[in-house]
């Protein structure tokens, strides 16, 4: 009789406590949550996707070179075709542009320019084929029309120019040439910045098809490169020449330094920032010969009118 009496005020502890419990459950569930000053409402729609993007290096405005843009309005641009884009950059292709390389700042302006009538004069192009051209200073420069910080598609590789930026050294970097290093620094700077507005590594690799069979490869053809590769590594050339080529190894240790010192992330594609061409400096100078490619008119040339499809090769 005692056991069962013991047993029966057990029980009702135990109905009394659970009760109580319960109690103090729906009472927390119905108090307001505190919330955390850095939690997100789950309301509220995710932030924008943040990009780690390079700084930009300098660049100088197409309008510095190309004597049809000197006004600086798109109205100058007129004479080119619309330029066309890729979705995206998964690689650059470096040149070389098998001119001199004993020029003086003063005189890269019209190097460029007599490049451009070359192009788009002798050989027929609808623009200029490389994307951005950089100097023995470390100046880049704009090239293609349509945007530097665009995936526009240019005419320097054939049978890749979809998908790649084109970055043509000025000079000629055979076998015992000597690239600068304000060049390589310069380059370096350009593709990181380049690269990271699609997130691609430097050090990596792609896998791009083939456009055209007039190349190492045939139409349809998937390659694999590295992200930073020379014209020959896709073409039957021996461009960038073998002492620029055999630079690119630094050149991707560089870029993806440039990028992994990157502290600055940005919700939105920062605007491009052009900038004028830079005056000649005291280290500048040049025999007073020097001519901005053999054979090539200058760049007070006017270039080719007649539009046409983008050329699939710098040749």
């Amino acid at each position: 009789m005692r056991a069962e009496r013991r047993l029966m005020l057990r029980r009702v502890a135990q109905v009394a406590l659970v009760g109580g419990v319960t109690a103090v459950t729906a009472r927390a569930s119905a108090a307001p949550t505190a919330v955390h000053p850095h939690a997100r409402s789950p309301e509220r729609p995710a932030p924008v996707a943040v990009h780690w993007i390079a700084a930009q290096p300098g660049i100088v405005a197409r309008r510095d070179w190309d004597t049809s843009a000197n006004a600086g309005t798109a109205a100058n641009l007129s004479h080119l075709p619309a330029p066309r884009y890729a979705d995206a950059v998964k690689a650059a292709i470096i040149h070389h542009t098998d001119s001199g390389n004993s020029y003086s700042a003063h005189e890269v302006p019209d190097i460029i320019g007599s490049i451009s009538y070359d192009q788009t004069g002798r050989r027929g192009w609808d623009d200029i084929g490389y994307n951005f051209l950089v100097d023995r200073f470390g100046t880049v420069y704009e090239g293609r029309h349509g945007g530097i910080d665009k995936p526009v598609i240019g005419a320097h590789c054939s049978g890749f120019n979809l998908g790649t930026v084109g970055i043509a050294a000025i000079g000629t970097f055979t076998a015992g040439a000597e690239v600068s290093q304000p060049m390589l620094q310069a380059i370096s700077g350009l593709i990181a910045w380049k690269l990271s507005l699609h997130g691609v590594d430097p050090r990596s690799s792609t896998t791009l098809t083939c456009t055209d069979s007039l190349s190492r490869y045939h139409a349809g053809d998937r390659a694999t490169l590295s992200v930073v590769s020379g014209h020959t590594d896709a073409d039957c050339t021996f461009c960038p020449g073998s002492s620029l080529y055999s630079a690119l190894p630094m050149i991707r240790v560089e870029a993806a330094r440039i990028q992994l010192n990157t502290r600055r992330p940005v919700t939105q594609m920062p605007d491009p920032v052009l900038q004028p061409s830079p005056l000649p400096t005291a280290c500048a100078t040049a025999s007073p010969t020097a001519s901005p490619t053999p054979g090539r008119p200058s760049s007070r040339a006017q270039p080719s009118t007649t539009p046409g499809p983008a050329p699939e090769s710098c040749g």
